[in-house]
């Protein structure tokens, strides 16, 4: 990996990544394909939404398809048959999700597959393993995503804990002669001290950029952006910056504007699921029946495929009688609606006019669409 700081406008930054399967210009935003796949998207979707990298997730693949017949395609590129660059979530807030499903001890994790039930036990070393076969252009570390809410002791001990399997990852990924790049996750939960101890110790064992994980996990909207707004500009500035699972358009633009450079979240593709749709003038809630005649496109002046060829009505036809076009329509609007908040970003950093950008963004987002 190659990294570039580009210019910047406050903390607000413009970078370039350059990675084995292409380059990406941040701020960017990667939509998520768990399985291989961003749902309802095909690749040419995605490049015409103006996606640059996708994440997918080791422990899905893991499970299903297999690192064997993964392997067969050379990694999950050839695979999925995405060409741009990959991102790979290492597994660690999968674990998390099963609750009580996984049993933590200081080598891995012990759980039930929730695919077919099978013992699995994921480690640092395997979750390295997996990532290798994957191919990912980023890998990230194996942690523990800490719970919220979490006492003080609880968190120090869970971000401890993924301290030390960070150590065991970054040793097991030169062991392997992994040549892509390894990111390391700042975790601590809402303690600020805490994301302070687990930064140190990151930047000592020589990541290629940080993360910051375990926000976005209950927490209030002011204790996410108080940890967010302390932690950021701690991070080594020569290096890229990735807010992990973050968020609505409008946690985008506050990240921005703290200088984060990386994003990914299933929000876009998992609200445009269920007909909630982003527009520029406010969200959409296209099941409502206050659309059903409405001839209008869903944003006059959005550029998607979906705006340039139908109506509100037609969208709202479609959520109605569940038709797989919905998902495939809306999903296009959302991931292009996201792509272009992060390019107007970037124009906007590069124009030295980010406060400006933000302040018509917000004045817009509270219309009604």
């Amino acid at each position: 990996m190659h990294f570039q700081l580009l210019s910047h406008d406050g903390a607000a930054r413009r970078t370039r990544l350059t990675l084995a399967h292409g380059v990406v210009d941040t701020p960017a935003f990667m939509p998520v394909g768990t399985c291989g796949s961003v749902k309802a998207m095909t690749p040419q979707m995605l490049v015409e939404s103006g996606v640059q990298i996708c994440l997918g997730n080791a422990f899905h693949l893991w499970l299903r398809p297999g690192l064997d017949v993964i392997a067969d395609f050379k990694g999950l590129h050839g695979f999925m048959g995405w060409q741009g660059p990959v991102l790979t979530d290492s597994g660690g807030f999968q674990v998390f999700s099963l609750g009580k499903l996984r049993q933590i001890s200081e080598e891995g994790v012990q759980f039930a597959s929730p695919v077919d039930g099978a013992r699995c036990f994921l480690t640092p070393e395997e979750s390295m393993r997996i990532q290798h076969v994957l191919n990912s252009d980023v890998v990230m570390v194996f942690d523990e995503c800490t719970p919220y809410p979490a006492t003080l002791e609880e968190a120090a001990d869970s971000m401890r804990l993924s301290l030390r399997w960070a150590t065991r990852s970054r040793a097991e990924h030169r062991r392997l002669e992994n040549t892509n790049a390894l990111f390391g996750i700042v975790q601590g939960g809402v303690y600020e001290d805490l994301r302070d101890e687990s930064l140190t110790a990151l930047n000592d064992l020589g990541f290629e950029g940080l993360a910051i994980g375990g926000l976005s996990v209950g927490e209030s909207k002011e204790a996410m952006q108080r940890v967010l707004t302390h932690t950021t500009p701690r991070l080594p500035a020569d290096k890229p910056r990735y807010l992990m699972g973050v968020g609505t358009p409008e946690d985008l633009v506050y990240g921005v504007m703290n200088g984060i450079d990386l994003f990914d979240c299933v929000m876009p593709t998992r609200n445009a699921r269920n007909g909630h749709l982003f527009t520029r003038y406010g969200d959409i809630r296209i099941k409502n029946a206050q659309y059903r005649h409405d001839e209008q496109a869903l944003d006059a002046s959005c550029g998607c495929y979906t705006c340039l060829h139908f109506s509100r009505a037609y969208l709202h036809h479609l959520y109605r009688c569940r038709e797989i076009l919905s998902s495939v329509l809306n999903s296009i609007h959302n991931l292009y609606f996201y792509q272009s908040l992060m390019n107007e970003m970037r124009e906007a950093i590069i124009a030295g006019k980010f406060k400006d950008f933000r302040e018509r963004f917000t004045a817009s987002r509270s219309r009604q669409p």
